[in-house]
């Protein structure tokens, strides 16, 4: 696929997706907001893709917005280059972006490989698995430029990395290295430059040679949807229904048979058509 600020490319059942604009760091701006919500409706929508990683171009992840509109760069109603704003109910484009990757189907993998600040940070808290180079900076930043945390990081941040550990990096706004942001829960892991795609590939793989792609897809609605859940109760429901729907599949017949059989497994069950009947189990929600 063909995009102006992202590259999209599919190898062996992965998709990377390449923020690329090098020349400034990445930097965030309108067209890259709508062109990333396209690449993942394209890779929910195609049962080859397993797997996603993302990663940036050149030196830095993201750099954050693009501040070329200087004083007025979070002043919308004043740009003549930004969509007019309904200042009854304006929506911040990093929050549009994660909310799509929290409805996304298929494990996100973010491949911190520089700089990652702003919404290049908080881009990343609705994926699932981040990995960092040792030459990654992370900052949240907003407090420094008279704004807020926005992307939906004031939910997902606490609950990745625990709310005092989130407070003390949003009310400083500093940059901090990649050791800290291991040491603070953020990141899983911190690579030496070179290993940094490969580890990423290397657990894109696993899953993408190994599980079943509906299996997987649930999983992560699970998992993600029930962080807000106010008893376990919640969970057994989704549970129950899923191991029910699931274990009349092919895809829990090839599952066991393929083990014992001693071979890898080959699921048939494609998410774009065969996830279960009681799924989506949660009305959808309205901005209002």
């Amino acid at each position: 696929m063909a995009f102006e600020t992202i590259r999209y490319e599919v190898e062996d059942g992965i998709l990377t997706l390449t923020l690329n604009r090098p020349e400034r760091l990445n930097a965030f701006n309108g067209t890259m907001m709508t062109e990333m919500i396209e690449a993942f409706d394209a890779a929910d929508a195609d049962d080859a893709v397993r797997a996603i990683i993302v990663t940036g171009e050149g030196r830095g992840f993201c750099a954050g917005a693009d501040l070329e509109k200087g004083g007025d760069t979070f002043n919308y109603e004043a740009r003549d280059d930004h969509p007019k704003v309904d200042a009854a109910a304006p929506r911040d484009g990093g929050g549009l972006l994660t909310l799509r990757i929290f409805e996304c189907v298929k494990p996100v993998i973010a491949a911190v490989n520089g700089p990652a600040v702003g919404v290049g940070v908080t881009m990343q808290l609705p994926m699932d698995i981040r990995l960092a180079s040792e030459n990654a900076r992370f900052g949240f930043v907003f407090a420094r430029r008279g704004i807020v945390p926005e992307a939906c990081s004031s939910w997902f941040l606490p609950r990745v990395v625990g709310i005092s550990q989130a407070l003390e990096w949003t009310y400083s706004g500093r940059v901090f290295p990649a050791s800290e942001a291991l040491a603070g829960g953020l990141v899983k892991e911190v690579l030496p430059p070179d290993q940094l795609l490969p580890r990423a590939r290397e657990i894109a793989r696993e899953i993408a040679e190994n599980t079943s792609a509906v299996s997987v897809a649930l999983t992560r609605q699970m998992m993600w949807r029930l962080l807000g859940a106010d008893h376990p109760m919640e969970a057994h429901k989704v549970d129950s229904r899923a191991i029910f729907a699931l274990g009349r599949t092919a895809d829990a017949k090839e599952g066991v048979t393929s083990f014992l059989e001693k071979r890898p497994p080959q699921f048939p069950g494609r998410p774009s058509q065969d996830m279960p009947a009681f799924y989506p189990w949660w009305n959808d929600r309205d901005y209002s």
